[in-house]
């Protein structure tokens, strides 16, 4: 196996080379210098409360008064017209593009990758797939058909068949109406009509060894084209590309690059034994995560005490200050007592004071609340010195007292009356 296939396989150098490659292919245009420009048109000016735009001149005709020349315009130019001096090429370093091309060498010998590109190698004997040189020498289709079957290759062929499909876009009216999947690329040293034979399968690619090209071993800038080597070119590989101890004989001063890791597999490096001593050991057991009853610092001292370890200090100041102003207290009392001098209620004494006399205030409204407000079913009777008026409609019942009753002496003067009446 050629010294290639150990090189690091490198996907991000591979598809920035890929993509600066596609781009030295572009053949410069641009639109023409006159478009947009074929009128002759010229700004009205300002004072008639319309744009500025220049206007085609004359008259007689719908196209006279128009606005031309700007890309907002119907028949202007386009916007940022495209020029032919454009930057097109893109440098590419030549040790970077043959590093990307020893990368995609390196990933065409991994089946996975060769897979996972879609290529359909079930049945292919080995991979890289290396065959006699007698392959070189065959010159009719027919033949490339029977080796492909031969090699159980032909399957990769019939994929390609089934995708074939009209383009997406403009480009089927360009004479690239159709396009399909790519299959195998045949790498040769000697070319005695091996060209003529495969360039008429659909798919299939042929490439001299000397001449590697990056976007055939990697179409797209993906990694992992399906290459039939045959036995010359697969030999001549060190000679081109070198080894880690050779340099190469036909790039100058090119050296194969080395991998940063020395073992790629890194599930077997994790399972070694001079990783796994350096861990810590595993737990057995699995630890229960339980639900934990949010306490409240204010309330708890334990929980205060984690949050705040001068918590306790604190506390405690606070309590021998209580003491002090207690003791302090009791002490001007005595001498108080001790000089007959009346003793001095204290701030919070007063205020305790007020407090029980709006409390014994308020229990007494309450009270008369209660006895004024009738129980039901009982007419309301009113107290001493109080008078019940009268409801709508009703008249008011005469009052009692010195007012109801008639006077001593027009009651006399009225029986007198009576009696000489009675006596005539």
């Amino acid at each position: 196996m050629p010294a290639v296939y150990g090189a690091p396989v490198r996907p991000d150098i591979v598809s920035d080379v890929h993509k600066r490659m596609l781009q030295n292919r572009r053949h410069p245009y641009s639109v023409s210098l006159n478009a947009g420009h074929q009128t002759s048109a010229e700004s009205w000016g300002t004072g008639r409360a319309m744009a500025r735009i220049p206007r085609v001149r004359g008259g007689g005709t719908h196209r006279s008064g128009q606005g031309a020349f700007g890309n907002m315009c119907r028949g202007g130019h386009m916007f940022a017209p495209t020029k032919v001096y454009r930057k097109w090429y893109r440098k590419i370093n030549v040790n970077e593009k043959r590093y990307a091309i020893c990368s995609a060498i390196a990933a065409s010998g991994m089946p996975a990758l060769l897979m996972a590109r879609g290529h359909r190698i079930d049945g292919v004997p080995e991979i890289p797939l290396v065959v006699e040189d007698s392959l070189q020498s065959i010159k009719k289709t027919k033949e490339a058909v029977h080796f492909m079957r031969k090699i159980r290759a032909w399957k990769d062929i019939l994929k390609v068949y089934q995708s074939k499909r009209l383009r997406a876009g403009k480009g089927k009216m360009r004479n690239r109406r159709y396009i399909q999947k790519l299959g195998p690329v045949v790498v040769y040293h000697k070319d005695d009509g091996i060209t003529r034979a495969f360039r008429n399968i659909p798919g299939m690619e042929t490439l001299n060894v000397e001449k590697l090209n990056l976007i055939k071993l990697a179409p797209g800038g993906h990694l992992g084209r399906f290459v039939i080597w045959t036995e010359s070119a697969m030999k001549k590989l060190d000679e081109i590309y070198g080894t880690w101890n050779a340099p190469s004989q036909v790039k100058k001063g090119f050296l194969l690059p080395k991998p940063i890791m020395a073992s790629t597999d890194l599930s077997a490096l994790l399972r070694s034994e001079e990783i796994q001593k350096a861990l810590p050991k595993t737990r057995t057991h699995k630890r229960i995560a339980r639900r934990c009853v949010k306490k409240n610092p204010l309330r708890n001292p334990r929980v205060m005490m984690r949050l705040n370890p001068y918590a306790a200090v604190e506390k405690r100041a606070a309590a021998l200050h209580v003491e002090r102003k207690k003791r302090r207290e009791e002490l001007l009392a005595k001498k108080r007592q001790l000089s007959g001098k009346p003793e001095e209620p204290t701030k919070a004494q007063l205020r305790a004071a007020m407090k029980a006399q709006l409390r014994a205030a308020k229990k007494a409204q309450l009270k008369k609340g209660k006895k004024s407000q009738p129980k039901d079913g009982e007419e309301s009777q009113p107290k001493d010195g109080e008078e019940s008026q009268p409801k709508d409609g009703e008249e008011s019942p005469p009052k009692a007292g010195k007012e109801s009753q008639p006077k001593a002496g027009k009651k006399s003067a009225s029986k007198e009356s009576a009696s000489k009446k009675v006596e005539a």
